[in-house]
């Protein structure tokens, strides 16, 4: 039995097309940096994925079908502080300063995080730019089904407002959780996460391929939750939206490079 469960799981991290699996233990991708100052990012295999929820609000739905099919490379962690200063020359707009460099950089608008990405990329002479929702998804499930990104406890992974975990209201040093299949951490919580597509009331319609959503809309979506809400706004569905000028202390970012 156990043979069998074995190669069940090499045919899932092998072939990207197969469905996600319950609760496998998928070891995590290649991990590269190009500068000393940069994001670790992960290497992310193709695959398919059922996106979004049939429970809960309508702007999840309906759940349908997304292939995603080249490899990526996605941020081991959200962009830190320390990441952000040394690519914006000191400008540290966190409220969370004295969380340190390790902290995510919180409090950036989502045209802030394109001037980031403009820097990041003339300095390393890749491409960098924000995930986009489907590609948020795809890396936050890892090929497994579970409740958050990464278990179906939400204090395995994140952190999230909780009397108890959370009584400093504050946001916390990345990485410090549980990571998900992939080996990317705190895609449920700390900091919720600018995406690159633009907010849609639900799926319908939505590109079956992975890329961004675009349209008329104002609003962009944020992913993941933060340590100012609750643990069901950190589930792999939830979906949230702001005008890309807003800057609050709970939202933050975590980049994708596009691989050659």
């Amino acid at each position: 039995m156990r043979r069998v469960i074995l190669l069940a799981l090499v045919a899932v991290v092998s072939n990207g097309a197969e469905a996600e699996v319950a609760g496998a233990k998928i070891i995590p991708s290649k991990v590269v940096k190009d500068c000393a100052n940069c994001p670790e990012m992960v290497i992310i295999p193709p695959g398919s994925f059922e996106m979004g929820s049939n429970l809960g609000s309508e702007d999840r739905m309906p759940v349908h079908r997304v292939t995603i099919s080249q490899s990526f490379a996605m941020g081991k962690t959200e962009i830190t502080q320390g990441q952000w200063k040394a690519i914006m020359d000191d400008d540290n707009p966190s409220d969370f300063k004295k969380c340190g460099d390790d902290c995510p950089v919180e409090k950036v608008s989502w045209v802030e995080t394109q001037n980031f990405i403009k820097k990041l990329n003339a300095k390393t002479g890749k491409q960098y730019r924000l995930p986009t929702e489907a590609e948020w998804e795809y890396a936050c499930r890892a090929r497994v089904r579970q409740e958050y990104c990464g278990s179906d406890n939400p204090d395995d992974v994140g952190w999230y407002a909780d009397p108890l975990d959370n009584p400093g209201e504050k946001s916390f040093a990345v990485g410090s959780k549980q990571a998900n299949a992939f080996g990317l951490y705190d895609m449920s919580g700390n900091v919720r996460e600018w995406v690159e597509d633009r907010w849609h009331d639900n799926y319908n319609g939505a590109p079956a391929d992975g890329s961004a959503w675009l349209g008329d809309s104002t609003k962009r979506v944020l992913r993941g939750g933060s340590w100012k809400l609750g643990p069901r706004h950190s589930r792999t569905a939830v979906r949230g939206s702001a005008e890309p000028v807003r800057r609050d202390n709970d939202t933050g970012f975590r980049l994708v490079r596009v691989l050659p």
